[in-house]
């Protein structure tokens, strides 16, 4: 009986199956390029990303794993973004002068949690980066696109916001097959989830409603009654504030 369950387990779909799976799911490859590229430049083509989204989602349907508990959207989501990423990482698609600003603003933001022990304020960032409020405000909006990667690479290294349960099936995937690397895998989902926890609340409720209930950023500026602009400007931050607070717990 065992071997049975471990033998349908391993099967993967016919060829009509990965047909339909794939004309099913193009939507998908859609979708999650909507959400990746709406904050990225122009200069990066949104059919470059569906291409390569694409890929993502036949390498999906040739590896998937109908036996185990994991829904094919789910399983596909993470190889389509996984694809995305590495186009964008490939194309070193931002200037380096905002990956520098970047960069700067995520060390101020990690400096300063060592320093006071919780999370900075916004006032507290600005000034510790010489900025007035209107010039830190400018710096969220530029880097904006460098956040909304950032984010992306967090949750490839943790599927926490996009795999329901156990490893993606089909492959070792990156926390591989060893117990020891499962357990490790689990202590990063912790971290993340603790991490997520300590932002302010209006990050919180950004974080959520973009991510979770996976409204637009024009959508939650309407809910928290701010303008798109400022939802985009918190969002930044938050995923600042977000990355610096996992890098601490894992130094820790």
């Amino acid at each position: 009986m065992a071997a049975e369950r471990a033998s349908e387990m391993r099967r993967t779909v016919s060829a009509d199956e990965r047909e339909s799976l794939i004309l099913e799911h193009v939507g998908l490859v859609r979708y999650i390029v909507g959400r990746v590229a709406v904050r990225l430049p122009d200069s990066v083509e949104r059919d470059d990303l569906e291409s390569a989204g694409i890929i993502g989602l036949i390498k999906a349907a040739d590896r998937f794993e109908p036996g185990r508990d994991v829904k094919f959207a789910t399983y596909a989501s993470a190889l389509i973004r996984g694809e995305i990423m590495e186009l964008l990482r490939a194309k070193d698609w931002a200037p380096r002068s905002v990956r520098k600003r970047y960069r700067q603003l995520e060390e101020t933001v990690a400096t300063l949690q060592r320093q006071l022990g919780r999370q900075p304020s916004e006032q507290e960032i600005s000034s510790a980066m010489r900025l007035s409020g209107e010039e830190y405000r400018d710096l969220l909006s530029v880097t904006s696109s460098m956040a909304v990667a950032s984010l992306e690479e967090l949750m490839e290294a943790d599927e926490t916001l996009q795999v329901e349960e156990g490893h993606l099936p089909g492959e070792p995937g990156p926390w591989g097959e060893d117990p020891a690397e499962i357990v490790d895998h689990q202590a990063l989902k912790d971290l993340l989830a603790r991490a997520v926890e300590q932002l302010p609340e209006r990050d919180r409720v950004v974080i959520g409603l973009y991510y979770q209930n996976e409204l637009t950023l024009r959508e939650i500026g309407e809910v928290l009654s701010v303008t798109e602009s400022r939802v985009c400007q918190i969002h930044t931050q938050a995923i600042a504030r977000l990355r610096a607070g996992v890098q601490a717990m894992l130094d820790g």
